[in-house]
């Protein structure tokens, strides 16, 4: 019940800071498990995806998040494994004592919807996107069925920039894009590359739409 309360205050403490909406295709928000790629540049992008996902969708959906960071001290742990019940991800290799993509398999395959972040840490650069990693496609291969939906955050790298304690309140949006799949005899990195794509894409719309 407290954990559950704690995600509730989370989710309201985003949509009050940031008054975040989400904008659909036309295909509208998935009604089955899907997995949600989405640019990655704060520690609180999962939450705005929470914040505008339907209340029974979003309690089946589960961020997928470093180790390294919520790991890191006892209220981290609580919060990442109880609160948020975050898939936990080892991303040095020579520490991992599970693969990867069997722990986020094992997600989907139980019914869960996932978060994924394919850059694999937070972007403090000045690209839209740094370099995505493989396990995109090796969850897209492994599980074709599930939609694989793209999603553009927009504003949160302004609401709380690097290095400031105290959020600043603005407007967000999270941009969601068609699911895309692998394509038959699709290498690995022509599915990447048009997965950034459609990440970028949204990133322009965005942007076009704010004049």
């Amino acid at each position: 019940m407290l954990e559950a309360l704690i995600r509730h205050a989370m989710v309201a403490g985003a949509r009050l800071l940031t008054g975040v909406r989400g904008l659909w295709p036309p295909s509208g928000m998935p009604t089955t498990p899907c997995l949600i790629f989405a640019n990655h540049v704060s520690h609180g992008d999962f939450v705005l995806i929470w914040a505008v996902l339907e209340p029974k969708l979003r309690k089946r959906t589960r961020p997928v998040a470093g180790a390294d960071y919520w790991g890191k001290s006892a209220v981290r742990r609580y919060v990442g494994q109880r609160v948020v019940r975050s898939v936990l991800i080892e991303r040095d290799a020579a520490k991992r004592t599970e693969d990867p993509i069997a722990q986020m398999g094992a997600v989907l395959g139980a019914g869960d919807s996932l978060i994924l972040f394919p850059e694999g840490t937070r972007n403090l650069t000045d690209d839209a996107l740094l370099p995505f990693k493989s396990g995109l496609f090796h969850l897209a291969c492994a599980y074709p069925d599930v939609p694989i939906v793209p999603a553009w955050i927009d504003n949160l790298h302004r609401v709380l920039p690097k290095g400031e304690l105290v959020p600043i309140p603005l407007l967000c949006t999270v941009n969601f894009g068609e699911p895309i799949a692998v394509r038959a005899a699709e290498s690995k990195d022509e599915f990447l590359a048009r997965a950034r794509q459609a990440l970028l894409s949204l990133c322009k719309a965005n942007a076009e739409a704010r004049g």
